[in-house]
């Protein structure tokens, strides 16, 4: 599979990484976005989730539409520009697969016009008196938390459930820094990962639940490593901040056929065995799940 190809080359589980740090590193604008063989499996959930719960994924206030129009021209040209072998551009409409999107269409906010290009989630970032808001969202896939909670929101609240970055830490004000100082032309990429019994796309779980329905299921095996490419990208006209995420997900199992799988499962282990109690609790994994998890991890070392 080509989405499994993908994410194992990412693979922030299998390597030297530290869970719940910034993590932010440059990225080359040409690789800014990763189209790829299972484009039109995204598009097609996107598609079904906005005619049956678009509050749920798509908000926009008023002062994110001037930079949602610069998101999708900054979009629309880098893909016709570094991405030709799949999309190609006749006027105002950009044609791929078998869609055919007009990128001018006053009907469609310009928001969900880009977010159905690819496969990334988007959103809008703004500053509002000194404080950056999430003033935009087209969020289909999230990973076990829900945009309706979170729009509108200064960049504090939105993280407000994720250790290490809530209002006051260190870690809240590097973030805020991070988005003062973020250059046009120069986009930077970062990445997560969980572990889920599911290989679903969109997990949109409130963290007001008791249980994430995402949780790790056995034989661990049967499980799925979930990768989230994140990227920030500085507008340089309206100087907002387009956030992307792209999920890609790999079973567990297809680490047993890595030649590199003992110093993956070394690394994993290292960084599961090193998440505080709250960490574990964000990321949906009872102390059961790691120990689990820790434990088929171990065969792959003998």
């Amino acid at each position: 599979m080509a989405a499994e190809r993908q994410a194992l080359r990412l693979m922030p589980y299998g390597r030297a990484y530290k869970p719940f740090s910034i993590g932010l590193s440059a990225l080359d604008p040409d690789k800014w976005l990763e189209p790829g063989d299972d484009l039109g499996r995204y598009l097609a959930e996107k598609q079904r989730l906005l005619a049956t719960r678009r509050d749920e994924i798509f908000r926009a206030d008023d002062d994110s539409l001037d930079a949602a129009r610069e998101a999708l021209a900054l979009i629309a040209g880098h893909l016709e520009a570094r991405h030709a072998d799949i999309y190609r551009r006749d006027g105002n409409n950009l044609h791929f697969l078998d869609h055919t999107v007009a990128l001018d269409d006053p009907s469609v906010p310009p928001l969900l016009t880009a977010g159905m290009l690819i496969e990334d989630d988007l959103a809008i970032l703004i500053n509002r008196d000194g404080s950056w808001h999430l003033s935009a969202g087209f969020v289909a896939f999230p990973s076990s938390w829900s945009l309706a909670e979170k729009a509108g929101r200064p960049m504090e609240e939105v993280h407000a459930d994720v250790p290490g970055f809530n209002a006051g830490t260190r870690n809240a004000a590097l973030v805020a820094r991070i988005f003062d100082n973020l250059k046009p032309g120069l986009p930077a990429e970062r990445f997560n990962w969980s572990f889920k019994g599911s290989d679903a796309l969109a997990m949109p779980v409130s963290k007001h639940l008791p249980e994430d329905p995402f949780r790790p299921v056995r034989p661990i095996a049967a499980n799925f490593m979930r990768v989230e490419r994140q990227t920030l990208t500085r507008l340089s006209g309206t100087g907002a901040i387009l956030f992307t995420i792209r999920i890609y997900t790999d079973p567990v199992e297809a680490i047993q056929r890595r030649p590199e799988r003992r110093a993956m499962a070394a690394a994993m282990t290292g960084q599961l065995a090193g998440l505080s109690a709250e960490e574990r609790a964000y990321k949906g994994m009872q102390d059961a799940d790691i120990a689990a998890l820790i434990a088929w991890l171990d065969t792959l070392l003998r």
